[in-house]
């Protein structure tokens, strides 16, 4: 399977405002294990988690019926749904492990060893309040995996309130709330939990983001969205604890640059449009409602914001790797 392969960059993130163009497909694959918080050493003892706990958004949700925000696989004998079939970048990484959330257990695992926090539209704020309930009944230790991704929805908030709101307010906020973020992050760390944290994939090059672009003629909206993205992932990436021990940074935007600019090289055949069919709400999508001539893997996006299984894929495989090499 080919996989998501994030940039060369280390961890200043200052210097990472540009994108990644004109790198060779074979220097991405060299370099892959380069990208992540402290530079992603080898392990020396390899990290198995005994508990996999997920903070974020509907890209890591998984509802308590089984059904994700993406297009849901069907069983191919009952054709009713299957929630271990077009898994989650999270649901990847705790099968990896050996592990498992009680939203997705198939197999009736008695005890699963998965804590979800995600939630629908969530946001930083969200995921603060989260974690202050989660420290009310527990803390974190050296054999949690904790994976955080939220952000998307504050930025399409922020948006949301253009031009109502200048560019230069919103964009104050947007720095305000990656930093936010990153002061959870550190409270994980700070508890000696282990982190996989993801950076927002750039709304910029969403559906939505293209829709805006061509019907929105007062400034080129999907490079404002960019714009959003690009400062909310700076301001989280200067503020984490860098100590490169106990955070794994995924570098899902620029992963997703690369994706955009080389499509057919990481299997994709649409990067542009959304598969699901818009009678249909996100989390009810499946193989059977897609538009004609689409695909759950060949196209990336399931909505116009949120990816489809073959994006979960990608984004799955890159952050397996910052699990498996970053010296936890």
């Amino acid at each position: 399977m080919k996989s998501f392969k994030p940039g060369p960059r280390g961890f200043d993130a200052r210097s990472s405002r540009h994108g990644i163009a004109g790198l060779a497909f074979a220097a991405l694959t060299s370099l892959a294990l380069l990208s992540g918080c402290g530079g992603g050493t080898s392990q020396i003892e390899p990290f198995a988690p005994t508990r996999i706990i997920s903070f974020g958004d509907e890209s890591s949700l998984i509802t308590s019926d089984g059904k994700k925000y993406t297009i849901n696989g069907l069983s191919a004998t009952t054709s009713t749904l299957d929630c271990s079939l077009n898994p989650l970048w999270v649901q990847t990484l705790a099968t990896h492990f050996g592990l498992v959330f009680r939203e997705c257990n198939p197999n009736q695992i008695a005890t699963p060893t998965g804590l979800m926090y995600a939630m629908a539209g969530g946001k930083v704020a969200d995921m603060k309040n989260k974690l202050d309930g989660h420290f009310a009944v527990s803390t974190f230790g050296p054999k949690d995996m904790v994976t955080v991704m939220v952000g998307a929805n504050d930025i399409l908030e922020l948006y949301a309130a253009y031009p109502a709101q200048n560019k230069a307010s919103l964009l104050d906020e947007v720095r305000a709330r990656g930093r936010l973020l990153a002061d959870q992050v550190n409270r994980i760390a700070n508890a000696n939990g282990r982190v996989v944290l993801s950076t927002v994939l750039d709304q910029g090059q969403t559906p939505f983001a293209l829709k805006e672009r061509a019907s929105k003629g007062d400034i080129d909206r999907a490079a404002f969205l960019t714009e959003l993205t690009r400062e909310f992932n700076l301001e989280m990436r200067v503020t984490i604890l860098n100590d490169g021990r106990k955070i794994g940074l995924v570098l899902a935007d620029e992963s997703l640059e690369t994706v955009v600019k080389y499509p057919s090289s990481f299997g994709f055949s649409n990067v542009v449009d959304a598969a699901c069919l818009t009678t249909v709400a996100i989390e009810n999508c499946t193989t059977a409602t897609l538009i004609a001539d689409s695909s759950a893997t060949g196209w990336l996006w399931a909505s116009d914001t949120l990816m489809s299984p073959g994006g979960q894929s990608q984004l799955a495989n890159i952050a397996l790797r910052r699990a498996t090499n970053n010296p936890f």
